[in-house]
């Protein structure tokens, strides 16, 4: 099995949650490390394996940093969600508040 490794640099401008994260995470750069593995096919092709994120160890933690598996698609939704103006994040939030409180009515 063959497998790669890519390093990239993400910044949240705001701070941020992600699934299999504790709290809020600061507004940072952070260093997502993604893993894939070669699949035999006619065409190389790659399938992910893991994508981590390297976070800041918490205040009054022994740990300098802390490595996280998280969701590479839930990454780039709070990325794209980040790039937002922040008015406009917060009209869609209310929006899905609003649509959650009248589903749970019906």
């Amino acid at each position: 099995m063959t497998v790669r490794t890519s390093t990239k640099t993400v910044t949240f401008s705001r701070p941020f949650v992600l699934r299999g994260i504790e709290g809020v995470q600061p507004a940072g750069t952070y260093n997502v490390e993604t893993n894939e593995e070669l699949l035999q096919t006619s065409i190389p092709t790659y399938r992910t394996l893991s994508t981590l994120i390297r976070l800041p160890g918490r205040l009054g933690s022994a740990a300098l940093n802390q490595v996280v598996d998280i969701d590479s698609a839930e990454m780039s939704a709070a990325l794209a969600r980040d790039a937002k103006p922040e008015l406009t994040v917060l009209r869609e939030e209310e929006a899905e508040r609003q649509e959650a409180y009248w589903d749970s009515r019906e």
